[in-house]
C-alpha cells in the first residue's frame, strides 16, 4: 500500500554506526523494514534525524517517474543520514563490504561491475568465517585513531547487513578483467575514486570536512584497485594483496 492517505508513520530510535538516530518512516516500507535491527531505545534525542514528507516525495516522483514512495523514502533518508554523519567524521561508501578475520574488505565499482557477485564469492570460498555486513552503502568512520566500517539499513536490494563495526582492512575498486590482479593506488588517485563512489556536498565548508576525513581514512588503510573474473582465485588475490598474508594460512 503507498497510498500517502492511508500510510502510518513510525518514528522510531535507532543506533546506526554507533550514532543515535531517529527516523520517521512509512510503516511497511523499504527502510523501516530494514532498520528493525537497528532499533535502540535509548534515553534522550536522537543526534541524526531522518525522514522525508510526502510533498518532497511528490516533487522527487515528478522527475524519477519509475520509483515507487518506499524507493524515494528508502533513497532520500539515506543521503540525509549520509550528509550527517559528516559531523561524525564518517561517509558512506557505495561498496559491497565483506568481513574475514575481524576486519572489513570493501570493493566498490559502478552499479553492474560485479562488486557483490564478488563479496558472494568470499562467502562462499570463507564458509562459516566470512559474511557480508553492508551489500550497498557501508559507514566508514573515524573514532578516535580507528577506521571503522559499519552497516547501516541502506544496503541496497539484497538487504544484506549486520548491526555491527568492525576495522577497515581495505578498500579495493574492481573492474571486469580475464585475468586476476591486483596493484595498491596513490592517494590522489584513491581519493578521487572514493569521491565518486559517495555523495560529494555541494557547499565548500562540508566538502572540506569530507576532505579532512578522507585524509585520516587514507592514513590509515590501503586502497586497491583490481581487475578480476568470478573464481576462487580472484578471491585468493583480493586477500593476499590487501592483507599481505598467505591464502589458507590466515
Amino acid at each position: 500500500m503507498e497510498n500517502s492517505n492511508a500510510t502510518e508513520f513510525l518514528k522510531n530510535k535507532y543506533i546506526i554506526a554507533g550514532i543515535k538516530t531517529g527516523i520517521i518512516a512509512r510503516k511497511g516500507g523499504i527502510i523501516e523494514v530494514q532498520a528493525r535491527d537497528y532499533l535502540c531505545d535509548f534515553e534522550g534525542t536522537p543526534d541524526i534525524i531522518t525522514g522525508v514528507s510526502d510533498e518532497f516525495i511528490d516533487n522527487k516522483k515528478a522527475n524519477y517517474t519509475h520509483l515507487s514512495r518506499f524507493d524515494c523514502e528508502y533513497m532520500w533518508t539515506g543521503e540525509q543520514f549520509c550528509r550527517e554523519l559528516l559531523n561524525y567524521d564518517g561517509f558512506m561508501l557505495h561498496a559491497s563490504a565483506v568481513v574475514y578475520g575481524d576486519k572489513a574488505y570493501l570493493f566498490s565499482a559502478p552499479s553492474g561491475t560485479g562488486k557483490s557477485t564478488h563479496t558472494q564469492l568470499w562467502c562462499k570460498v570463507f564458509e562459516g568465517d566470512a559474511y557480508i555486513i553492508n551489500d550497498d552503502k557501508p559507514v566508514i568512520r573515524m573514532i578516535d585513531d580507528d577506521v571503522m566500517v559499519f552497516g547501516t539499513p541502506w544496503s541496497g536490494k539484497t538487504n544484506q547487513n549486520r548491526n555491527k563495526g568492525v576495522p577497515l582492512q581495505g578498500i579495493c575498486f574492481i573492474e571486469r578483467d580475464k585475468k586476476n590482479w591486483i596493484q595498491k593506488i596513490e592517494t590522489k588517485d584513491a581519493a578521487y575514486r572514493i569521491l565518486n563512489q559517495t555523495i560529494r556536498p555541494a557547499d565548500t565548508k562540508s566538502m572540506g570536512k569530507l576532505l579532512g576525513v578522507l585524509d585520516r581514512v587514507l592514513s590509515k588503510a590501503g586502497v586497491y584497485k583490481m581487475g578480476c573474473d568470478i573464481s576462487k582465485d580472484a578471491v585468493r588475490v583480493a586477500f593476499e594483496g590487501m592483507s599481505n598474508q598467505k591464502f589458507g594460512e590466515s
